[in-house]
């Protein structure tokens, strides 16, 4: 097809097709657990016209009918110039694609390779349930050639620093990768994640600022410490597919006694709205693919500086709150450390949370509520006790369905 009737085009596509073996910038294979999307770079840039549009659709109408997932292996420029727009409505068309096989409940892996450039990127790659990427590879909406000039920021490591890419695998790995990430994706068995066993103290904490004291402790287990109890194998998965990463909330997928059951865990510190946002997204992948949600809560309290309000701490633990309240698959809760004020609240089950011995759950800290009511410092301890915090008297009030045991 040659829709703008571009001189030499022909000869073009002859050659590439001589050098490659292939007919078109694109292949796809079935196999036994996936749909298998490959781009060539060396058929002109693996590029995307017309008939690579048409192989796309084969490829994903095939993967719904067959009810298996799709992996995009891509390698390309972007859209082919000499088909014009012609070729850049292909975008719209794969998108239309991408779109109906997460409406099937079906999951889409894309992997990033060099380089990853121009609308497929922007549609194909970016918008896939779980973006992996090869080391070192250019990544970008903008290509080498148009951009403004070299940064790290159009490289699969800079992608992911912005939270547009998930993992970063070497080449080697990526097998292994798929082939942990793809049953996990598929596992759809939706009865309520188990509630994890306590990994600290076990006996209650005396009054309100021993809860407190105890959830503050250096050595107290930890959301890695718990995770890594729990799931037997996991895929971390990160970013907030809005320009942000926040180490403090982790993230992902793994398998429970033979059950795979997304998490967002806390780890303690004071959530960005990048945490809350990608919170949000997994809870929405999860319900996307029918599999349960674990939550670990463990915080001061959401980040209150500046640089957060600019980012929209507000909106993004609106966000969470909504997504969580709402979810149509079962969320299970356990307050692992600090329970602090909101940002606290916005990652826990509604009816399903439970918490450890050693973490307490409270409206505030105890000492910002004694500053606030201009109590001197040595009634903050008082305080502790009036806000009721300690586990047992969550469970009394109705807050927590209990404590977890060991």
């Amino acid at each position: 097809m040659n829709p703008l009737g571009w001189a030499g085009y022909g000869a073009q596509l002859g050659r590439a097709r001589s050098t490659t073996g292939h007919d078109e910038s694109v292949s796809w294979e079935r196999r036994a657990d996936a749909v298998a999307i490959s781009f060539d770079f060396r058929f002109l840039g693996g590029s995307v016209g017309t008939a690579t549009g048409d192989l796309v659709e084969e490829a994903f109408t095939d993967a719904r009918e067959e009810g298996l997932p799709v992996v995009s292996v891509i390698a390309t420029g972007g859209s082919r110039m000499q088909e014009g727009m012609a070729s850049l409505r292909q975008l719209q068309r794969i998108a239309y694609l991408c779109s109906q096989h997460a409406d099937a409940g079906l999951p889409h892996v894309s992997v990033l390779c060099d380089p990853t450039t121009g609308g497929i990127w922007a549609s194909l790659g970016a918008g896939a349930d779980v973006v992996l990427a090869v080391p070192g590879a250019q990544v970008g909406f903008a290509g080498s050639r148009v951009r403004p000039g070299p940064d790290p920021a159009y490289t699969s490591e800079g992608q992911f620093a912005a939270g547009a890419v998930d993992l970063v695998v070497p080449p080697q790995e990526l097998g292994g990768v798929l082939g942990t990430l793809l049953p996990l994706l598929m596992g759809g068995d939706l009865r309520p994640a188990s509630v994890p066993r306590a990994l600290g103290k076990t006996d209650l904490p005396v009054d309100g600022w021993d809860a407190v004291t105890r959830a503050r402790a250096p050595e107290r287990p930890r959301a890695g410490a718990y995770l890594d109890d729990f799931f037997s194998v996991r895929v971390p998965l990160s970013g907030d597919r809005a320009g942000g990463v926040d180490p403090g909330m982790l993230c992902g997928i793994g398998l429970h006694e033979g059950r795979a059951v997304v998490y967002a865990a806390q780890t303690g510190t004071a959530n960005t709205p990048a945490g809350f946002r990608t919170a949000s997204r997994m809870v929405r992948l999860a319900e996307r693919l029918g599999l349960p949600v674990l939550t670990l809560v463990d915080t001061p309290g959401a980040a209150n500086d500046a640089a957060a309000e600019r980012a929209g701490i507000g909106p993004a633990i609106a966000e969470l709150f909504g997504v969580v309240v709402a979810a149509r698959v079962p969320i299970t809760t356990l307050v692992i450390g600090e329970g602090g004020s909101g940002g606290a609240l916005a990652l826990s089950s509604p009816d399903q949370t439970w918490i450890a011995p050693d973490a307490y759950f409270s409206v505030i800290a105890p000492e910002l509520a004694a500053a606030i009511l201009k109590r001197e410092a040595e009634e903050v301890a008082a305080t502790a006790d009036q806000l009721k915090l300690r586990p047992q008297d969550l469970v009394e009030l109705g807050i927590v369905r209990g404590v977890a045991g060991p």
